[in-house]
């Protein structure tokens, strides 16, 4: 009987834990769902720069590529901002050697020019000056 009582508070203590919704191994628990946002919100123009230096960055082609238009910009609130943003992006004339992307021209060749429809989801904690890519995920339009 010694031995069954640590065990059955142990678990009893792990059952009132996840009932309250206390996680652990870094999932972090909603405290509010995406909600729409202005694009101008300063965090958001942050993500959007963060999220187009990642796809420029991972992208094999030898132009940069920009934002053309925002489609949707969402918060959400966990332990930290999450923003979901579905945009536009179009090559530009600029090669990424440059380091060049907001004043680069769209090239009028249409055999040079590629567009795609993206979503991405940054994780932003401003208090701690961190980004993160949560989500990539792009098509051809």
């Amino acid at each position: 009987m010694a031995r069954f009582c640590p065990s059955l508070l142990l678990f009893v203590a792990t059952m009132v834990l996840v009932s309250r919704g206390v996680y652990a191994w870094g999932s972090s628990k909603v405290v509010r769902k995406f909600e729409d946002i202005p694009e101008t919100y300063v965090y958001v123009q942050q993500a959007l720069w963060f999220a187009m230096k990642e796809y420029n960055k991972a992208s094999k082609d030898k132009y940069t590529f920009k934002v053309v238009q925002v489609l949707k910009s969402q918060e959400q609130v966990t332990d930290s901002l999450d923003y979901l943003l579905e945009v536009k992006i179009a090559r530009t004339m600029c090669k990424k050697f440059s380091g060049e992307n907001e004043n680069c021209l769209l090239p009028q060749d249409p055999k040079m020019q590629k567009m795609f429809l993206c979503t991405f989801i940054v994780a932003s904690k401003p208090w701690k000056f961190e980004l993160t890519m949560l989500k990539k995920q792009c098509k051809d339009i």
